[in-house]
């Protein structure tokens, strides 16, 4: 377990590393997530985000189709539910939905990840659906948050529908991975 002061150092490094990139700092669309249970502490990024101009997203789960996600603008005035996994997210609104082809980049919230960028989630598939579409279309760019706690040196146990990222933020190291 973490400190606050720990948790707010990794989120700082986090962002400090993230902004240092071309990718990130051309976007204008990117998607991130309200931290839970431990994961880096996206709310100093979304902050800086908006500060800069960007447009920033956040996941919500599909009413219709279980297991999926849309993602919904997120302002410093949207207020936010809480789902049934008890995750933040906006309500959803048809007017602030965007499709992923036009989302720039995906954030992704992990519980561990590997030398090859295998990462493990919560165990519910969301991410993993949604990286199915960027690996068949190519259309965002996805990109893995976590503390450097996080790098699991054994390779993580993957399943036939587990996407690699194709990178990874952590507090001490930009993580590029060959696909």
């Amino acid at each position: 377990t973490l400190t606050t002061l720990q948790q707010n150092e990794a989120a700082h490094m986090v962002l400090v590393r993230a902004l240092q990139d071309l990718r990130i700092r051309e976007a204008d669309k990117l998607a991130l997530f309200i931290s839970f249970d431990g994961e880096i502490n996206s709310r100093p990024f979304i902050k800086i985000l908006w500060k800069i101009g960007k447009q920033v997203y956040l996941p919500v789960l599909h009413p219709f189709t279980t297991g999926h996600l849309l993602f919904c603008q997120y302002t410093p005035t949207t207020s936010l539910v809480v789902n049934r996994f008890n995750l933040y997210e906006p309500r959803l609104d048809i007017t602030t939905l965007l499709s992923l082809e036009e989302l720039d980049i995906l954030f992704i919230p992990l519980v561990a990840f590997d030398i090859y960028g295998n990462r493990l989630g919560m165990g519910g598939g969301f991410y993993d659906r949604t990286l199915q579409l960027w690996r068949q279309r190519k259309c965002f760019f996805p990109i893995g948050l976590a503390h450097d706690c996080q790098y699991q040196s054994q390779l993580l146990p993957i399943k036939k529908w587990d996407v690699r990222l194709p990178e990874i933020i952590t507090p001490s190291c930009y993580w590029r991975f060959r696909q």
